[in-house]
């Protein structure tokens, strides 16, 4: 079986977190620097996206308690997709994989993200069906190797039978470290060797 691994942010779709910030504090009255000063910069979503806090409502209650912010789980979707927008040719390649093999998406993010992701991106959420793995589901974060082999493990496969898309070098090289086939993104000037790339490694 072959398995394809699909990044979110920056490669199925753009993300700018300079969108974001305004729109959180727009919505919650707290200022962007205090935001970013104590949630971002404190450490606090590296710890959601390894999963410390395991449901949205959680993630959400710890975020009011850091920043005096308190949002509900569609205002967090509504600024997270005020930053995010699709790549379409990503997902078209993630279309073209899905005729191929199983697909999953393989993302750094926290428990919100999870509970939002049929809303915020409905055309990759058609696609992938229950094939979500996010690191703070599985308590591992890329870069780490340790991450891919889990995410291999979960779908039954094999390393020598994986590809992996992804914008971040480091990440790349975290997947590579294991034998997976990797695919270092970086814009849409890509999207052609992208779908060569798949089709090629479909049929090695």
């Amino acid at each position: 079986m072959d398995l394809y691994l699909f990044d979110f942010d920056k490669t199925l779709y753009a993300y700018d977190f300079r969108k974001r910030l305004p729109a959180l504090s727009a919505v919650s009255g707290v200022s962007q620097y205090h935001l970013a000063k104590t949630w971002w910069a404190g450490g606090f979503e590296v710890r959601a996206e390894l999963g410390e806090w395991k449901t949205a409502d959680e993630y959400l209650e710890k975020f009011a308690e850091v920043t005096g912010a308190r949002i509900t789980l569609d205002q967090w979707c509504e600024a997270r997709h005020a930053a995010s927008t699709p790549n379409v040719g990503v997902v078209d390649a993630l279309r073209l994989a899905s005729t191929l093999g199983t697909v999953s998406l393989f993302s750094n993010n926290p428990p919100p993200f999870v509970a939002t992701l049929a809303k915020m991106a409905p055309d990759v959420a058609a696609i992938l069906g229950p094939n979500v793995l996010v690191s703070c589901e599985i308590g591992i974060r890329k870069p780490d190797p340790a991450a891919y082999l889990a995410a291999v493990r979960h779908y039954g496969g094999r390393a020598v039978d994986s590809f992996f898309v992804d914008d971040s070098a480091a990440n790349i090289a975290g997947a590579a470290k294991d034998g997976i086939t990797t695919f270092h993104y970086t814009d849409e000037a890509d999207v052609p060797a992208l779908d060569a790339a798949i089709r090629a490694f479909a049929a090695r």
